[in-house]
């Protein structure tokens, strides 16, 4: 594994971090910077990584550079980052920022890849999209699938995808958790007390996403091997349907991908 440099040590940064670890990366093999905050600091501190004092001291032995801080700052990124980039590797993680906008702010970079992870590449469980400006070569694929595995699991896709995944998998962990509060108020309207409808909720999601993985099948044909005709599933299930359960949820993801594209045009 070459020196990878971490821009930004926030969350996501983190999680790419502990996972590398995890899989017995050098944590000297690995170093930091971030911004006014002791977000680097405290990274560094708890994993054992390095902490780059200078963007010069971070970059000058990393082949690689991830770029894990917030989206809005690219268009305030130190300028010469174009030159310090030069023939590395850049991997970014910043939402809605495009293959050719980061290639206007690094230049000279041998490549660079867009990645959109989700937040339960927290906990090693993520789903991350990501495409390429150029095709990989052997070694870089090897640094993607390494750097990226570490978060979960991880698929290529055309650029032209990136909007409709962000708002799939990118969002799709917070709708997952409006769902569970939505299901756990339900209980609770229906009488449960409200720690028995929290656990009943997380257990009930967490097993049946499991089912649904393993069984690798539709999910419609798992919602119908619960459902009786005119039975206690089929009741609520109408309710769904009388509301349009199903479309709501596909406005959702087209209104969240109508604004990943918006974002593309923000400086």
């Amino acid at each position: 594994m070459t020196h990878i440099a971490f821009l930004g040590a926030g969350n996501m940064a983190s999680a790419v971090v502990d996972g590398l670890i995890a899989a017995h990366t050098p944590p000297g093999s690995l170093s930091c910077l971030g911004g006014a905050g002791r977000s680097a600091t405290t990274l560094a501190a708890r994993t054992g990584i390095i902490l780059a004092p200078t963007l010069d001291a971070l970059l000058a032995p990393a082949s690689t550079l991830v770029l894990a801080f917030k989206p809005q700052h690219l268009a305030s990124a130190d300028p010469r980052l174009a030159a310090l980039t030069s023939g590395k590797f850049v991997i970014s993680v910043l939402a809605g920022k495009r293959l050719a906008r980061l290639a206007e702010v690094f230049p000279q970079a041998r490549n660079i890849i867009w990645a959109m992870p989700n937040t339960p590449g927290q906990i090693g469980v993520g789903m991350t999209g990501w495409c390429s400006l150029h095709p990989l070569t052997a070694d870089d694929r090897l640094i993607v699938e390494k750097l990226l595995g570490a978060l979960g699991r991880h698929v290529e896709i055309p650029e032209s995808q990136m909007d409709a995944l962000t708002a799939l998998s990118g969002c799709g962990p917070a709708y997952l958790f409006e769902f569970a509060a939505a299901l756990r108020d339900g209980g609770i309207a229906a009488g449960l007390a409200p720690d028995v409808a929290q656990i009943l909720t997380v257990e009930t999601l967490l097993g049946a996403a499991r089912l649904l993985a393993r069984r690798n099948i539709e999910p419609e044909i798992l919602r119908n091997q619960v459902t009786s005709p005119n039975g206690v599933t089929f009741a609520g299930l109408k309710k769904m349907e009388a509301r349009d359960f199903r479309g709501l949820i596909k406005e959702t993801i087209l209104a969240a991908k109508a604004r990943s594209e918006e974002m593309a045009g923000d400086t």
